[in-house]
């Protein structure tokens, strides 16, 4: 009798265990296959929206290319009070693009299985249109804040002092994320680094393709300071808005293309933003297009 017990003790041990390494073990974003586009999109058959579970409480959308060809990413992450979207798109009609209803859902089955309820926060890496399309599902929608996009409205929502030199914070519930402000890509521009699952999200700012640049001396500032704070902080993914690069060194899809069958990976190292600050340091104060294997400096 006894040694059942302890047999079944064991068990319960182990897989509790399990589910709590589960809870922190992530999916291989470098292993990822993500929905690219067809040749022809008339018959494209993909999913408006492919959902990639982080782990059991963060989410990474992607948008099908046939449906705009930018094909943003976008990410959820759930805490115990709040659930944080980063971005809603390059699309505003519900029909086509079914932002709302896609989030809603993967909400609704988490709160039922963690019997938690959130309210939902709509934030936004920048301002750009192919991310903010879709606002307009969120608005007025019950239990749901979106978050405005000038430099004003983001410092004020994140609390943020002394724009772009300070961070702030933000807390979903036993999910703290710290909210980083880099200009330069856009005037509005941030990183969100998570620290529950380690990733940093870099926006447009620094992705595996095209780095558009609008302002270059705050462009290397917030470089410099990104860089700086991953040299402070372990990084799990280090996760852009989109994917232009091929998986040819130094090759990029042109602009406009649905169809990317040989895609570089979405996760970008630490040692390629490493890569990036010290080619604008040495770059100097004069804007220069440069390419690289993993991403091309392209002033605007």
């Amino acid at each position: 009798m006894r040694s059942k017990n302890f047999v079944s003790l064991i068990i319960i041990i182990v897989s509790f265990t399990s589910c709590s390494v589960l809870h922190k073990n992530l999916t291989n974003l470098n292993k990822t296959k993500w929905i690219h586009g067809t040749g022809d999109c008339k018959n494209n058959i993909d999913p408006p929206i492919q959902i990639v579970q982080l782990n059991y409480n963060t989410w990474v959308l992607r948008q099908n290319k046939c449906i705009n060809y930018e094909a943003p990413f976008l990410f959820l992450f759930l805490g115990n009070k709040k659930a944080l979207l980063m971005d809603t798109g390059a699309t505003e009609d519900e029909n086509k693009f079914p932002l709302y209803a896609t989030v809603r859902k993967i909400i609704d089955n988490w709160e039922k299985k963690s019997g938690i309820k959130v309210s939902l926060v709509v934030a936004h890496t920048h301002a750009h249109s192919d991310h903010t399309a879709a606002d307009g599902q969120f608005k007025n929608k019950e239990n749901t804040t979106v978050a405005g996009l000038t430099v004003e409205e983001v410092t004020s929502f994140f609390k943020i002092e002394n724009w772009p030199l300070k961070n702030s914070t933000i807390d979903l519930g036993d999910r703290i994320l710290e909210i980083i402000p880099i200009p330069g890509h856009q005037d509005a521009s941030v990183a969100v680094y998570d620290y529950e699952t380690k990733i940093l999200l870099s926006g447009d700012s620094f992705y595996p393709g095209r780095l558009y640049i609008h302002d270059w001396l705050s462009f290397k500032l917030s470089i410099e300071r990104l860089t700086e704070f991953t040299t402070n902080h372990t990084i799990s993914y280090l996760l852009g808005n989109h994917i232009e690069m091929t998986n040819k060194p130094g090759k990029d899809y042109p602009t406009g293309t649905t169809f990317q069958p040989f895609e570089h990976i979405l996760p970008l190292k630490v040692r390629d933003l490493k890569e990036l600050n010290k080619a604008l340091i040495k770059i100097g104060d004069k804007p220069q297009y440069e390419v690289h294997n993993s991403f091309i400096i392209y002033p605007k």
